[in-house]
């Protein structure tokens, strides 16, 4: 992947969320704020510009000076801190973003001809807080417009992408997906739960809140936990799959990883197979 730095604005007052700390806010049992880190993870360095709080992965925390000061000056702040040649922009309240999107806008960056590439929504909105920028440009666009009107306070990001040669990413309609309201809150937590998801969100959820890293085959685990359900009992499944996860985590620790939670899956499957052709066999 190419290298990048990334900057998270994570300030703002949250007005129509009654001011509360909307990237502390959880969707899918996980704070709104590492959502999005767990997107960048590969980023060189990666600058968090808000109040300080415990996150997923280690950060680089500033803050925009005056203190709310608006998109502009927060990323004025955040931009100190990067040294890569491309800085991806976001901020912390997109639940849905992915590292598929960062992907496709650092490869709209790096055509020929352009400084940056941006979101843009089904609608066709531009989308400045789910881009990548070329430092030199970026840099030197804030450095204007701070000189033109006496510093980044109050002052609009169309101020800025109207300056740049951008890009324009179609991604997934979620990929851009803000939480501005309570309304957007509640969607974002439906969503996670509905059927064609919610095993990977509560995957990635215990996988966040536990601190593995570790890549799951979800499809080995459900089929042993079907196969020691019907060929032993119903509570064999919980209890297989837990025992597995405990002999794949010691043969981890001589560098199994993946392929150990395979292999003893298989192992536990193949004894649940023959428990069964126990009992049918007379």
């Amino acid at each position: 992947m190419t290298a990048y730095d990334a900057i998270v604005l994570a300030g703002g007052a949250a007005k129509r969320l009654g001011g509360t700390d909307k990237p502390g806010l959880r969707i899918g049992g996980r704070a709104l704020l590492d959502r999005v880190l767990a997107a960048c993870a590969e980023a060189g360095t990666t600058v968090v510009v808000g109040g300080r709080r415990p996150t997923v992965r280690a950060v680089t925390w500033t803050c925009e000076e005056p203190q709310g000061g608006g998109p502009l000056a927060a990323l004025g702040a955040g931009v100190r801190h990067t040294t890569a040649e491309r800085v991806l922009v976001l901020s912390a309240d997109l639940p849905f973003l992915g590292a598929d999107t960062v992907e496709s806008l650092l490869a709209a960056a790096g055509q020929g001809g352009v400084e940056g590439a941006l979101c843009a929504d089904q609608d066709g909105r531009d989308q400045p807080l789910v881009a990548v920028y070329r430092a030199e440009p970026l840099r030197r666009e804030l450095a204007l417009l701070a000189t033109e009107h006496g510093g980044l306070a109050g002052l609009p990001l169309r101020l800025l992408t109207h300056e740049l040669r951008l890009s324009r990413v179609v991604a997934d309609p979620l990929a851009s997906f803000d939480c501005d309201t309570w309304e957007d809150i509640a969607s974002a937590r439906a969503r996670i739960r509905e059927h064609g998801t919610v095993l990977d969100e509560w995957i990635t959820a215990v996988k966040n809140e536990l601190g593995i890293e570790l890549d799951v085959d979800t499809g080995v685990l459900l089929d042993l936990a079907r196969d020691a359900a019907h060929g032993v009992a119903r509570p064999a499944a919980p209890l297989t799959t837990f025992l597995v996860g405990y002999a794949a985590a010691q043969a981890s620790s001589g560098g199994g990883g993946p392929e150990a939670v395979a292999e003893a899956a298989r192992k536990a499957a193949a004894l649940a197979l023959r428990w069964a052709d126990e009992t049918e066999t007379p």
